[in-house]
């Protein structure tokens, strides 16, 4: 049996259907937040805010390296920050060492002059004190203090002088430095003649400063220090000051990205060693290890200011990708 409705019941029949349908999509974008949910309420709309939401999805993901990039430069920050410190404090070890006496004596070697030339024509000698040979001509005529002049207009690194009991003296001009002359050709044994040894004559240290000694300890500690830090400065897998770099992609298709590259901050890649036995007993030593601290200073005051322009390029990035996801 069919139920015949007046045109009234029906539009008003019609109207309710309407609006419940008007309620239900109401409710749906309320529920989602978006005002197209299909195709079928925007085709335009629905395909350009599906394209718009997966690029702010891939541009989210990025968030994840961007992040990890600014985090690894921080704690390379603090790495630098931190070596700084102890080369500042090997640098006032050297310094206190410097300052404390020592007992080192300049190389000294010392040879008759009578029997210099043992045969007419003269000859020569080759006197080296660590910067390269000096060959130093003698004539068989040539008296005491002509020889102590002829030697000191070639010499490079040594003194001549004649001593009062008539013996040509020659000294090095810093300590802890090795003498070695040898015949440097001619019909005479020169050095032989002079009464040396061709073998090297080395400066003596028979009292070695205990402060020097314990001081060098200390420094060589340090070092390790640095060296233990350097390795232990790294974020997630990476480390700036160990040598590594990290590639960081800014957006989706990867066309936009920067390689940070690492240094190496270990004593050895700032051109700090370990003295050698006794170094810090030599003046001459100990400030050419504060030469190579102040360079090894520059060195990471260098590194610090490229870390902090890598920084603040990504953070800058970072909060542009932050905003183009909004967007």
């Amino acid at each position: 049996m069919s139920v015949t409705i007046s045109k009234a019941v029906r539009q008003s029949l019609t109207a309710m259907q309407s609006t419940a349908k008007m309620m239900a999509e109401t409710q749906n974008r309320l529920a989602t937040g978006k005002k197209v949910n299909s195709a079928l309420d925007n085709p335009t709309n629905f395909f350009t805010a599906s394209a718009l939401d997966s690029r702010a999805g891939d541009l989210s993901n990025l968030m994840d390296n961007v992040g990890n990039a600014v985090k690894t430069l921080e704690a390379a920050d603090n790495g630098i920050k931190a070596i700084q410190k102890l080369v500042e404090s090997a640098q006032g070890t050297a310094k206190q060492a410097l300052q404390a006496a020592n007992t080192v004596t300049n190389a000294t070697v010392e040879g008759t002059v009578a029997n210099y030339v043992v045969a007419t024509g003269g000859g020569s000698l080759d006197i080296d004190v660590g910067n390269g040979d000096v060959n130093i001509a003698l004539a068989a005529t040539d008296t005491l203090a002509q020889s102590v002049t002829k030697i000191n207009a070639a010499a490079v690194g040594f003194t001549a002088t004649a001593t009062d009991d008539g013996k040509l003296s020659i000294v090095a001009d810093k300590d802890d430095a090795t003498i070695t002359i040898t015949d440097g050709g001619g019909t005479a044994n020169l050095a032989t003649g002079f009464g040396l040894s061709t073998s090297a004559t080395s400066a003596t240290n028979t009292t070695p400063s205990a402060t020097r000694e314990t001081l060098e300890a200390q420094f060589k500690e340090t070092l390790t220090q640095i060296d233990q830090l350097t390795k232990d400065a790294g974020f997630n897998g990476n480390n700036f000051l160990n040598g590594d770099s990290l590639k960081v992609t800014f957006n989706e298709n990867g066309s936009s990205s920067m390689t940070i590259k690492g240094v190496d901050a270990s004593s050895s890649g700032l051109g700090l060693s370990d003295p050698a036995a006794s170094d810090f007993q030599s003046n001459e030593k100990l400030e050419a290890v504060l030469t190579s601290l102040d360079t090894a200073m520059t060195s990471l005051r260098s590194s610090a200011s490229s870390f902090g322009s890598n920084l603040s390029t990504v953070q800058t990035r970072q909060d542009f990708t932050e905003s183009m996801i909004n967007t």
